[in-house]
C-alpha cells in the first residue's frame, strides 16, 4: 500500500530544512575575529614594558595555566583563527575538527615537554609547562615511565602532522620522502661549480710587464715590477703618487683621469717613431648581466627530471655560465641492466644526445648544442641559451691576462667561451683563417675585432695589410691608415692582380731568406736587427667576400689562394677569408684543405655547417657573435662569444692611426703642416698598375705559347690555337692578329685554309741580329 503524506508530514518536513539553513548560533567569523584580538592582547602584553592591568592579568593566568608556554599561545591562537575564517569560507558544512585538534594537541606535547624540562610541583612551585604541563606529565609519567612517555610523545608526532596537514600515512610518506630528495638536490646544486670568472665592469690598466710593448722596453717594464712588489694587491686605476711611476704610465693613467681635447695620450713605440693607441681611451667598457641562482637550480632539475623520464640517468656535475650560454656538464649514470660480468652498464653517450630536441621543449630554449663529449673531461656538455646576453667587448679580451700573457706575434681578441674566460687566438700559428657564416650573424664585427687586435699593439713597422673589399662596405674605413700596403682595392678586376703581387712578394722574400741564410720570418728580422739591416713587416691579406671573387675567375682565385696558404707561412704573410655564402662552389676543398683553423657563425642548415667546419653544429648557433671555432691542431669544436667592436670605437681608432704619423714629425721636427686629406702612401710605387702589369705579363706568355706552337704545326689557325691553348674564340682571333702583325704568319687566304708561316725556328736561329737585339734588350733591362 503506497504512503500518503499528510500535512502533518510536510509541515515537519519543512520545519527541518529552517533548521539546517539556519546553522550553528556563533559563527566561523566571529570566532575567528575573538582568537586574532587575544592573540595580539597576548603578543603585546609579552613584549609591552607596560601592559597594563589587562595584560598583567592575562600573563600572570597564563603563567600558571601553561608556563614557558605563554610564549607560544599567541601562535596558537593565530593559528586558530586561521582555520575559522577557512572553515568559514568553505562550502562544506560538515568541516571537521582536525586542525584544532591537531593544535591543541602539538600545545600539549610541549607543555609535557617543558614539564620534564623544569619540573614544577603543582600550585606551590610552578614548572615550565605550569599547572597543565604539571598534571598531563605526572599522569603519564605514572603511567608510563619517563621513557615511556618520551616515546609517546614521539610517536604523536606523524598523528599531528596527520590532523593539521590532512594527509594520509601513505601521502605522508610520499611527502617525507619528496623532501628528502629535494634536500639532496640542494645539497648537489651547493657543490657544483658555477665558473663566471670576466668582470665587465671593472676599470683596469694593462699591466705593464705583459704589455706587448714592454718587451721592447725592458726599463719600464722593471719600474712597473717595482711598484707591483711593494703591494701586489693594489690596482693601478689613475691618481696617485706619479713620481712612482714611469713616464709612460703617468702620462696613460692622467690622460684617463681627463680625456680632454688635446687628443690621446698614447704609448711610445720603441724607436719614438710611432705611438700605440691607448686603451682605456679607444675602447668602452662592458657590463655583466648575471643569472639568477634560483634559475640556473631549476634549469639544473628539469634536466635531470627530463633525462630519467626518458630513462636516461644522468647528473649535472658543473655548470659554465658564458655570456650567451649557460653549459651544464651531465655525467651519464649506470642503466639498470648489468653486462654479462655483473657490472652495471654505463648510459650511452648517444642516448643523451638524441633528446636534445626534448631538452629543449622541457627548458623552452631552443636552440641546444650537445658537446659529447667535453674534450679533455668525462662530461656530456648541454649548452643552454641564456635568457639575458652579456655583451662581450673587445676592451674585455684586450686588457685580460690572457691576452697580454700570450706570446704569439699576432694575437686576436675573439671573444669569451662558455665559461665566460677570454680567449685569444694566434694567427701566425694558424697560420690562415676563413670565415663564414649568414648575414648579420657577426661575421663584419669579427673581421673589425681582428683588424682592431692588430693596429691596437703593431705599428706599421711591424704588420701591413692588404684589404680587398668588392662590397666597398666593411673595409673601407679602415683607408688611410699607415698600415695599408695600398688602399682598400673594391674593384674585382684588380683583386686578382693583387693577389698575383702577394706570390711575387712572398717569392721575394724567400729569395731574401736564402741569401741570409735563414728559415723565416722571426730569424731573418731578428738578423736584420744584429746587422743593422732593413727589417720586414708581417702582411695579412684580407678578402672579406670570397663569393665574388670565386665568381669572376674561380680557377685563378682558387691557385692563388692555395698557392699562397700553402707557402707563404714562413714569410710572414697570413690570410684572412671571409664570405657569408659557405657553399661547395666558394669554399672549395682545395682552399679547406689549406686553411685548418676555421670560424663558423650561423647558418641557415647542417649543410652549409658541413662545408666549413666538416661537422654539424653551425645551424644551431644563436646569432650575434656567437661562433664556432676550429683550432689548427684541433679538430674539436670550441664555443665562443665573439668580441663587439662598435662603429664608434672603430673611427676613434682609424682617427688614432689616421694622424698617428704626423704626431711623431711633429715631435722630432718641430711643427709641420698636416694635410687635409691624408693620402695613403703604398709600399711599392708602381702597386696601383699592378693588375694591367698581370695581365700584360700573360698576354705575352700566351703570345709565346701561340707562335711555339704555330711553328710546330707548321700552320695557324684560330682552330688550333684554341684546341691547344685552350682559350675562347676572340683571345684566339686576337693572336693570330697580333702574329701577323709582327711578320710571323702570313695573311689569310680565305676559303677557311691555314695561314702560311713565314718565320720558323730555324730562321730565328741564324739571325744574328735577332740575339744582338736580344741582348741589348736584355742589357737595358738590367740596368733599369
Amino acid at each position: 500500500m503506497a504512503k500518503i503524506n499528510t500535512p502533518r508530514s510536510r509541515g515537519y518536513s519543512s520545519r527541518k530544512k529552517k533548521q539546517q539553513q539556519t546553522g550553528p548560533i556563533i559563527r566561523p567569523e566571529f570566532m575567528g575575529t575573538l582568537m586574532l584580538i587575544l592573540a595580539g592582547l597576548t603578543l603585546l602584553s609579552l613584549f609591552t614594558p607596560n601592559p597594563g592591568f589587562f595584560g598583567a592579568g592575562l600573563l600572570e593566568i597564563l603563567r600558571l595555566l601553561i608556563g614557558w608556554g605563554r610564549y607560544i599561545f599567541w601562535v596558537v591562537l593565530t593559528s586558530l583563527a586561521i582555520w575559522f575564517f577557512s572553515a568559514y569560507s568553505k562550502e562544506d558544512a560538515d568541516e571537521k575538527w582536525e586542525k584544532p585538534v591537531g593544535t591543541f594537541l602539538i600545545l600539549a606535547m610541549l607543555l609535557i615537554a617543558f614539564h620534564f624540562i623544569q619540573p614544577g610541583n603543582g600550585l606551590v612551585v610552578i614548572g615550565g609547562g605550569g599547572i597543565i604541563g604539571w598534571v598531563l606529565g605526572e599522569m603519564l609519567r605514572s603511567t608510563f615511565g619517563t621513557s615511556g612517555t618520551m616515546v609517546l610523545l614521539i610517536g604523536l608526532i606523524p598523528v599531528v602532522i596527520i590532523l593539521i596537514s590532512g594527509l594520509s600515512f601513505r601521502e605522508l610518506f610520499q611527502m617525507i620522502r619528496d623532501q628528502y630528495y629535494r634536500f639532496q638536490d640542494w645539497r648537489h646544486f651547493r657543490q657544483l661549480t658555477i665558473k663566471n670568472q670576466p668582470t665587465y665592469n671593472r676599470t683596469r690598466l694593462p699591466e705593464p710587464k705583459t704589455r706587448l710593448i714592454d718587451r721592447m722596453l725592458p726599463k719600464r717594464a722593471a719600474g712597473a715590477k717595482a711598484i707591483q712588489e711593494k703591494d701586489p694587491s693594489v690596482v693601478i686605476v689613475g691618481g696617485g703618487d706619479d713620481r712612482a711611476l714611469p713616464a709612460s704610465v703617468t702620462d696613460q693613467t692622467t690622460s684617463l683621469g681627463d680625456p680632454s681635447a688635446e687628443g690621446f695620450d698614447n704609448q711610445s713605440m720603441g724607436n719614438g717613431r710611432w705611438r700605440l693607441p691607448p686603451i682605456a681611451q679607444i675602447f668602452d667598457e662592458g657590463h655583466e648581466i648575471e643569472i639568477s641562482e634560483g634559475e640556473i637550480r631549476q634549469r639544473v632539475k628539469i634536466i635531470e627530471e627530463t633525462l630519467l623520464s626518458f630513462g636516461v640517468e644522468a647528473k649535472v656535475r658543473e655548470i659554465n655560465q658564458g655570456p650567451a650560454v649557460t653549459q651544464f656538464s651531465l655525467e651519464p649514470g649506470y642503466m639498470a641492466t648489468k653486462d654479462a660480468k655483473g657490472n652495471p652498464r654505463k648510459v650511452r653517450v648517444s642516448r643523451i644526445v638524441n633528446l636534445a630536441n626534448d631538452l629543449a621543449l622541457a627548458l623552452a630554449a631552443s636552440p641546444i648544442r650537445i658537446e659529447a663529449p667535453i674534450p679533455g673531461r668525462p662530461y656530456v656538455g648541454l649548452e643552454v641559451p641564456n635568457s639575458n646576453t652579456n655583451l662581450v667587448t673587445i676592451r674585455t679580451v684586450l686588457e685580460s691576462d690572457q691576452f697580454q700573457r700570450s706570446k704569439g706575434a699576432l694575437n686576436i681578441a675573439l671573444g669569451q667561451d662558455v665559461s665566460g674566460r677570454p680567449f685569444v687566438a694566434d694567427l701566425a700559428a694558424m697560420p690562415h683563417l676563413l670565415i663564414a657564416g649568414a648575414t648579420g650573424s657577426g661575421k663584419s664585427v669579427c673581421i673589425n675585432a681582428v683588424v682592431a687586435s692588430f693596429i691596437a699593439f703593431h705599428t706599421p713597422e711591424t704588420l701591413r695589410f692588404l684589404m680587398i673589399d668588392p662590397k666597398m662596405v666593411e673595409l673601407v674605413a679602415y683607408n688611410g691608415i699607415p698600415h695599408l700596403l695600398a688602399p682598400v682595392v673594391t674593384e674585382l678586376e684588380k683583386a686578382t692582380g693583387v693577389l698575383s703581387w702577394a706570390t711575387r712578394e712572398m717569392d721575394r722574400r724567400y729569395k731574401l731568406f736564402a741569401k741570409e741564410h735563414t728559415r723565416n720570418l722571426e730569424a731573418y728580422n731578428e738578423k736584420m736587427r744584429k746587422d743593422g739591416g732593413e727589417t720586414l713587416p708581417y702582411i695579412v691579406i684580407i678578402i672579406d667576400e670570397l663569393a665574388d671573387l670565386m665568381m669572376m675567375a674561380p680557377d685563378e682565385v682558387e691557385r692563388t689562394v692555395a698557392r699562397i696558404a700553402q707557402m707563404a707561412r714562413a714569410t710572414g704573410m697570413h690570410l684572412i677569408l671571409a664570405t657569408q655564402r659557405p657553399s661547395v662552389d666558394v669554399v672549395t676543398g682545395l682552399i679547406k684543405a689549406n686553411f685548418p683553423a676555421r670560424i663558423a657563425f650561423a647558418v641557415s642548415s647542417q649543410i652549409d655547417s658541413r662545408v666549413i667546419l666538416d661537422s654539424p653544429g653551425a645551424e644551431r648557433l644563436l646569432g650575434k657573435g656567437d661562433m664556432l671555432y676550429m683550432a689548427a691542431d684541433s679538430a674539436k669544436l670550441r664555443r665562443l662569444q665573439g668580441g663587439f667592436v662598435s662603429d664608434s670605437e672603430l673611427n676613434r681608432l682609424v682617427q688614432f692611426w689616421r694622424g698617428s704619423a704626423y704626431e711623431s714629425e711633429r715631435r722630432s721636427r718641430g711643427p709641420v703642416e698636416i694635410p687635409k686629406d691624408l693620402v695613403q702612401r703604398p709600399l711599392l710605387d708602381d702597386f696601383a698598375n699592378v693588375s694591367e702589369k698581370d695581365e700584360a705579363s700573360k698576354e705575352e706568355d700566351l703570345l709565346e705559347k701561340a707562335i711555339e706552337t704555330v711553328r710546330t704545326e707548321g700552320k695557324a689557325s684560330v682552330s688550333l690555337l684554341q684546341r691547344r691553348l685552350r682559350i675562347g674564340y676572340a683571345r684566339a682571333a686576337r693572336l693570330i692578329d697580333e702574329m701577323e702583325a709582327q711578320g710571323i704568319i702570313g695573311a689569310d687566304q680565305g676559303g677557311g685554309r691555314a695561314r702560311p708561316i713565314l718565320v720558323t725556328q730555324a730562321d730565328d736561329d741564324a739571325d744574328p741580329t735577332a740575339d744582338d737585339d736580344d741582348d741589348d734588350d736584355y742589357d737595358e733591362e738590367y740596368d733599369a
